[in-house]
């Protein structure tokens, strides 16, 4: 494929904080080479990478694809059939490869489907051999589902446990019920099976009280941060913490109330709308300790810096701002280099020529 490149500046901003005294620093000439690496995708909504260095993606009408080498292979590696369904904002979601997946093959996939006139969504494990894939193992199922907020993000964390986020599926009070598995961060053993030290016994639930939450990252002290979606503007990055409740629907933002003990966020949008999904945290390179956002709304990639210990935002960026429209995902692979994907084929974008498109950022 033909790839284009870019010559892109980055593009300052002033953000609400939570909790921090911010000091914009000057602009600096953008460090990478960008690169158009695939083109003409259908929602490509999550992005995980081989230690081979293949990157397997969704998209979700329900495709996994792969790129090798540099090239997009024609053929996905599954397409997934009825009862699977992509409406709204829900279909194949978030993805992650087991971490022996050079020795079993295991994928981890998120997708949406129909029960009894019902959107449910599940947890499935598959097998990959040979560019094909077939669902192996159901991980968690009848996590409630819709057309909006349905979460999706799929990660392993370095305690090699499976964490899965799902939105309050339209019906905000979920969140905050602890019957239910709407509106929370869920954590898992890669079989399904329920952790020893989770914060609720015999319960996957994590943290409580999300609304729409579609980002996880870990930085290097094991810190987790999460990126939600605020009712009206309002959205979060958060510090997750065993057990904690983040206050949706009851608070949202800097809101407190008497009724609940909920957790701030680390940083929020105020009366902007950044409509955040996929994070990560770069540990390599000139954007290093620093956290990466990809917004939809925004159309944008945050760039946040934090304090030393990660507890504290001193700097946020606009890096892209209206370059390639709504993003969804943004990882970074073993070599430094980063991938993003835009959505604007979602329904609530523009599509441009050619797209939807993972974009590739290298150091120049």
């Amino acid at each position: 494929m033909k790839r284009i490149i870019y010559s892109l500046l980055s593009d300052m901003m002033s953000r609400n904080l939570t909790n921090a005294k911010t000091s914009i620093s000057p602009s600096e000439k953008f460090p990478y080479k960008v690169e158009v690496i695939a083109e003409n995708l259908n929602i490509p909504w999550a992005i995980d990478i081989s230690d081979e260095g293949k990157l397997y993606f969704t998209e979700r009408i329900g495709s996994i694809r792969v790129i090798e080498n540099g090239n997009l292979n024609f053929n996905p590696v599954i397409t997934l059939k009825e009862p699977f369904i992509s409406r709204g904002e829900g279909g194949l979601m978030g993805v992650v490869l087991d971490p022996s997946y050079l020795q079993n093959h295991y994928i981890y996939v998120m997708y949406s489907y129909l029960e009894d006139n019902k959107v449910y969504n599940k947890v499935v494990r598959l097998i990959e051999n040979n560019n094909k894939a077939f669902i192996d193992k159901v991980i968690l199922d009848k996590i409630p589902g819709g057309r909006i907020h349905n979460g999706g993000r799929l990660k392993i964390g370095p305690d090699k446990k499976l964490y899965i986020t799902t939105g309050d599926a339209g019906i905000p009070n979920l969140a905050q019920d602890l019957t239910s598995l709407a509106g929370k961060i869920l954590r898992v053993e890669l079989d399904g099976s329920i952790p020893k030290d989770n914060p609720i016994i015999n319960s996957s639930i994590y943290s409580l009280g999300h609304r729409n939450p579609q980002g996880l990252a870990w930085n290097s002290n094991s810190i987790l941060y999460e990126a939600e979606h605020g009712q009206a503007a309002h959205d979060e990055i958060n510090i997750i913490k065993a057990g904690i409740n983040y206050g949706w629907p009851i608070v949202q933002g800097n809101e407190v109330s008497n009724n609940i003990l909920s957790q701030k966020p680390l940083i929020q949008s105020g009366e902007e709308t950044w409509a955040p999904s996929g994070i990560t945290f770069i540990s390599q390179g000139p954007w290093k300790s620093r956290l990466l956002v990809a917004n939809l709304r925004g159309s944008q990639l945050l760039s946040i810096s934090l304090n030393e210990e990660g507890t504290m935002v001193t700097n946020v960026e606009s890096i892209m701002k209206n370059e390639f429209g709504r993003l969804r995902e943004v990882v970074e692979a073993k070599d430094g280099s980063i991938y993003i994907t835009t959505n604007n084929r979602d329904g609530r974008g523009n599509p441009n020529i050619n797209d939807d498109k993972i974009i590739k950022l290298t150091l120049n």
